[in-house]
């Protein structure tokens, strides 16, 4: 009975969800690790809508990685390309969005997502940032002698700017299905308590 209920309460909050957002998009920012684009995916199959990764599609745009765009051009024209890359996606909702962690520092970057639906920050402490960070030897945080130092200053220079965020859910050391629901959950309480229209105009609650 209770399995059936939690059931019918999800699927209540994925019918809600879908009926709020119509053709906006749910972008999820937050730092490496955070589990941005393993969730993000998880959450767009429930709701079945497409997900997009922004650095796959700038990779794509570019024709380079993300790596080698930083190592040719610098940072400067990697945020150019991605805030192109994040506007031209965000007009093709809805959709689930996971951006990269920079990505929502840049001012008319986040404007740009604020105008097309809903930020939602996945915030995580730094513990299991760097549990999960450490067993990808691709990040290039880790090539640092001192990484968790450099996960500790991201922290404390991104998070107060990841609070503009529209809703925030708290990245938790659960199952991917279990973390899957509870960021449906989060999102259907999130309209219940904001107008439709503001979903629809873009505007920020905060």
């Amino acid at each position: 009975m209770e399995k059936q209920m939690q059931t019918s309460s999800l699927s209540n909050d994925i019918a809600l969800i879908l009926s709020t957002l119509g053709s906006q998009s749910i972008t999820i920012v937050g730092l490496m690790g955070a589990g941005k684009s393993v969730i993000g995916r998880k959450v767009a199959s429930k709701l079945k809508i497409p997900f997009v990764d922004a650095d796959a599609e700038i990779e794509k745009a570019a024709k380079m990685t993300v790596a080698d765009i930083f190592a040719s051009y610098g940072e400067p024209e990697f945020r150019r390309l991605e805030k192109s890359v994040i506007k031209r996606v965000l007009e093709s909702g809805p959709q689930i969005l996971a951006t990269g962690g920079g990505a929502y520092m840049d001012d008319e970057t986040r404007a740009i997502i604020g105008q097309n639906g809903i930020s939602l920050w996945l915030s995580a402490d730094i513990d299991l940032l760097m549990q999960r960070v450490s067993k990808k030897t691709t990040r290039p945080l880790l090539r640092n002698p001192d990484p968790r130092g450099v996960m500790e200053d991201l922290i404390n220079e991104r998070y107060p700017v990841y609070g503009l965020a529209d809703l925030e859910v708290a990245s938790q050391d659960v199952s991917k299905d279990e973390m899957t629901n509870n960021m449906i959950s989060a999102l259907a309480e999130y309209m219940r308590r904001n107008e439709p229209a503001h979903i629809e105009n873009g505007a920020s609650d905060r």
